[in-house]
């Protein structure tokens, strides 16, 4: 008899160096340091596949879709759900804070300094502005995803404008780069346990060292803290699998099972951006969705779908006003809700983005900007469960509008 390989599946494998990284950066916060490399390394592969991946994938995936009315049908079915599914998500964060009303008699002392969160506001308008590259060079090199997404869907519709002999070349060119870039993917994704067990204690023992017991910052916090993970679950379990459900007509179990790759690694990373790679690579090819669905709702959604952000960033708001015993207005809660909105649309798919955010919802509503200062201590905690809803609730869309267009799926 063949001697039978002993192998573990590559989510469990994540999944236990979570909890060990975790484990290891509580007991030896001194010695998480050591292990940062391997982070560090993680997250520079995943990075180094990120803008590469946008480009061929979507460009690839425009070209294939072909006239400008499928374009414009399959672009309103995806803006039209992440609206939708953001709208709903801040609506049952706003029921959950108002119901449970966490900042009332909060600790104002607890606070954590907050620097340098203003310098990084921006109007939304300059946001849609800069969606159009001066230089699309520039833009790959500091990472501006929406105007690198908006130049790879220009780039994906004139190549079906252009001659028969140049466009199957130019297809069979991106086609080939975006074999190679998924083949490297794969490579990368194999040191995942590595990388999230570095993280997991990074995060950890920095909450140590920083002298923030987990359980004291939690359990001063607690209703708040209690108050957005209620609202992010009722948005994972109820709202995003009855949509996948009813609307997708797909089995909301099957797929989750699907996503546990990309989301594990959400969670440790806390970063759409970083995930994309495990994230389209599990929709494709464990779900079933065809590339050219895959490849635009997804780049789009890692850059403007923040589903968990938005929830967040209006429970964090409401909290602060009820902290600081400010009333708000039903006018005033309103906009709270519709910044929250074009916060989340606005916000880069990378860690603490949400903070930034937060300021522009708080300036809109004439909130102190110190009240993020109580916030702060469980925000990176936070930040790893709202970043893997973020995830979760593009692969749901990528679900729903490949049904929509009347592929056949594995879920």
């Amino acid at each position: 008899m063949a001697n039978k390989k002993f192998s573990i599946a590559l989510h469990y494998q994540i999944l236990i160096m979570l909890v060990l990284g975790g484990f290891f950066g509580y007991f030896f916060p001194h010695l998480a340091k050591y292990t940062n490399w391997m982070g560090d390394l993680f997250l520079r592969g995943l990075n180094m596949i990120i803008i590469p991946l946008i480009l061929c994938s979507i460009t690839t995936g425009v070209a294939s879709v072909g006239t400008a009315d499928n374009l414009g049908r399959l672009g309103a079915k995806t803006m039209g759900f992440y609206v939708f599914s953001t709208l709903v998500a801040i609506v049952t964060g706003f029921f959950f804070v108002q119901l449970i009303k966490p900042g009332v008699g909060a600790e104002l002392g607890f606070q954590v300094p907050v620097e340098d969160i203003a310098a990084g506001t921006e109007k939304f308008g300059q946001t849609l502005i800069k969606i159009v590259p001066s230089n699309i060079f520039e833009a790959m090199v500091q990472g501006h995803m929406l105007s690198i997404i908006f130049f790879a869907i220009l780039s994906g519709y004139f190549i079906t404008r252009v001659g028969e002999k140049p466009r199957l070349l130019l297809m069979d060119m991106l086609n080939a780069a975006l074999d190679v870039i998924m083949k490297i993917t794969l490579f990368v994704i194999k040191f995942t346990p590595l990388g999230v067990f570095s993280i997991s204690a990074k995060v950890i023992s920095q909450q140590i060292l920083m002298g923030n017991e987990v359980s004291e910052v939690i359990s001063r916090l607690g209703l708040y803290f209690l108050t957005v993970l209620l609202g992010l679950f009722v948005h994972a379990f109820i709202t995003l699998p009855l949509s996948v459900r009813f609307i997708g007509r797909a089995n909301p179990l099957k797929h989750l099972k699907n996503m546990t790759t990309p989301l594990l690694t959400a969670f440790s990373t806390s970063s759409s951006n970083a995930t994309l790679p495990l994230t389209m690579e599990a929709v494709e090819f464990k779900d079933g969705v065809s590339n050219k669905i895959a490849s635009f709702t997804l780049p789009l959604g890692a850059t403007i779908n923040m589903n968990g952000t938005a929830l967040y960033e209006c429970v964090a708001v409401m909290f602060i006003a009820q902290a600081y015993g400010i009333d708000l207005t039903i006018g005033q809660q309103l906009v709270v809700v519709f910044t929250a909105l074009l916060a989340a649309i606005g916000s880069a798919g990378i860690p603490m983005a949400g903070l930034v955010m937060m300021a522009v919802v708080l300036k809109a509503v004439g909130l102190p900007l110190e009240g993020i200062g109580l916030i702060l201590a469980v925000d990176r905690i936070l930040d790893m469960f709202r970043t893997t809803i973020n995830v979760y609730g593009d692969t749901c869309a990528a679900v729903i509008i490949a049904k929509s267009e009347g592929e056949t799926l594995k879920v």
